[in-house]
C-alpha cells in the first residue's frame, strides 16, 4: 500500500465523517475538485501545502492526519502479515485416566496440549 493511498483513505472518511462534499472541501482548500479526487484515490501525492491546505479545510491539525495515517498504515500491514503456528513444539499428551467420585467404576481420560 502506498502512502499516498493511505492519506487520500484518510481525507475521504475524515470528509464524510464531517459530513462535508468534496466540492466543499475543494472550495475551503482552494483546490480543483478533479485534483482533490484524485487525492482522495491515492492517485495523486499532494505537496506539503496542499496536504495543509486540506488539514486547514477539515480543522484538522497536520499531526493529527500524521498519526491517523500511521495507524491506518499499521493497521494495513497487520492485516498482510501470515499467521504461522509453530506446531513443532506441541505435542498431544493423552492424561491418565481418573475415576469419578461417584462411581468407582467410572473413568475418562483427558487430552492435554503440552507446549
Amino acid at each position: 500500500m502506498l502512502l499516498r493511498e493511505v492519506i487520500g483513505n484518510v481525507f475521504r472518511r475524515l470528509r464524510r465523517e464531517r459530513g462535508i462534499t468534496l466540492r466543499e472541501l475543494a472550495e475551503r482548500a482552494q483546490v480543483s475538485v478533479p485534483y482533490l479526487s484524485e487525492i482522495e484515490r491515492g492517485r495523486k501525492e499532494p505537496s506539503s501545502e496542499i496536504l495543509a491546505a486540506i488539514c486547514r479545510a477539515l480543522d484538522l491539525e497536520l499531526t493529527d492526519l500524521l498519526t491517523e495515517v500511521q495507524f491506518d498504515l499499521a493497521t494495513a500491514v497487520r492485516a498482510t502479515l501470515p499467521i504461522r503456528l509453530q506446531t513443532t513444539s506441541i505435542r498431544v499428551q493423552q492424561s491418565q485416566p481418573r475415576t469419578i467420585s461417584s462411581s468407582p467404576t467410572a473413568s475418562y481420560g483427558a487430552l492435554a496440549l503440552v507446549a
